[in-house]
């Protein structure tokens, strides 16, 4: 996670499954070319993994949360020590994940204005928390309100993926964060969340994507280019111009500009195919 703008894949796909309500979409059994389909079939697969790690941390701090308002109070940063097990398990577990945590909404908690939950997997195989100093007099991260891995679902009740940017807040490195918004009887509380270096996600889609036809690139529903086979449109970059949520919303293949946008079935990511 971070202010500023990985993923290990294998060859295998996740077994498709109903599109969620908490950001998945429709779309018709042929999407784009065969080729195309492959691709986008793949990263639903990848990223999806992911998701459900998001989704688990999600279940977990619903729960949790529900529980503390059961008892008549308002929750403390000792209470989220109980999601602790599940963070470290889903770090261990799955090598796609390299940080996942649940980041609070301020004021949710009684102690401190702000507070990320957050544990990181270590070079050497173990886990980490990450330590923060979010106090506004001091901090430059204590307000992480307007980045997009908690505004998009904040703003949307659905799940994001933001990025790739600098992860300066966890790691240095060149990250996507992929969240889904958690909430405690319909009020907003935080995100759930997980981190992919974009090394590893590069690694997995760059020779797929290089297989297409024409110049290709993946971009979030804000345009923000995840991954790219076009020399003339780098990771991080913005695509300007069209309404990428649109597409996703409309779960189907659309040519514009001499462009095909191919979005992916459940994951929020279009595959944009330079037909020129």
């Amino acid at each position: 996670m971070s202010s500023s703008p990985g993923l290990v894949g294998t060859a295998a796909t996740a077994p498709p499954r109903d599109a969620s309500a908490d950001g998945g979409g429709t779309a018709p059994a042929t999407v784009g070319t065969s080729r195309e389909q492959r691709v986008v079939a793949l990263v639903d697969g990848w990223l999806e993994a992911v998701f459900d790690a998001v989704a688990q941390t999600r279940a977990d701090t619903a729960a949790l949360l529900a529980r503390v308002a059961a008892e008549g109070r308002r929750p403390a940063t000792a209470d989220l020590a109980a999601l602790r097990p599940g963070l470290h398990l889903r770090l261990t577990r799955d090598e796609l994940v390299s940080g996942v945590g649940f980041v609070a909404a301020p004021g949710l908690l009684t102690d401190v204005p702000a507070w990320l939950e957050w544990w990181q997997s270590t070079a050497d195989g173990g886990v980490r928390p990450l330590l923060l100093d979010l106090d506004p007099a001091q901090s430059a991260y204590s307000d992480y309100t307007h980045w997009d891995w908690f505004a998009l679902p904040r703003d949307t009740g659905r799940r994001a993926v933001a990025g790739p940017y600098v992860d300066y807040l966890c790691s240095d490195e060149y990250s996507l964060t992929l969240s889904a918004p958690v909430a405690v009887a319909g009020r907003f509380a935080g995100v759930a969340a997980a981190d992919v270096y974009l090394r590893h996600f590069e690694g997995a889609v760059l020779p797929l994507l290089r297989e297409l036809p024409g110049p290709a690139r993946l971009v979030n529903a804000r345009g923000r280019v995840a991954a790219s086979a076009d020399p003339a449109r780098l990771a991080g970059s913005l695509t300007k111009g069209t309404d990428f949520q649109a597409v996703l919303e409309g779960g189907r293949p659309v040519a514009a500009g001499g462009l095909r946008l191919v979005p992916c079935r459940r994951v929020p990511l279009v595959l944009v195919v330079d037909g020129h």
